[in-house]
């Protein structure tokens, strides 16, 4: 795996990783009862966007690490997906 491919890759799965975790530990203007005056109550309270760069990074590290040991140690590329996957074809035989 080349770096350009390793940091497509890095930066594709962040991204998804980021839309995972940003919900997580997310304080709303309604659960301190402190909603301010033109905003949703569902609004975000404070800031809580670094903690969820920090953990989207976290979790793109380990995933990156389990595919790169998975393509580099293993072997495994993406041709042998179809290989691992059982095979779903209908029996037509019967």
């Amino acid at each position: 795996m080349n770096w350009i491919l390793f940091a497509a890759l890095f930066f594709v799965i962040w991204w998804m990783v980021l839309f995972v975790v940003l919900p997580f530990s997310l304080r709303t203007q309604d659960d301190d009862q402190d909603v301010t005056l033109g905003t949703v109550s569902s609004a975000p309270r404070g800031p809580h966007m670094l903690r969820a760069f920090v953990r989207a990074t976290i979790v793109t590290v380990v995933v990156m690490g389990i595919l790169y040991g998975l393509t580099m140690d293993l072997g495994y590329s993406f041709d042998d997906v179809m290989r691992i996957m059982p095979d779903f074809t209908p029996d037509v035989s019967h």
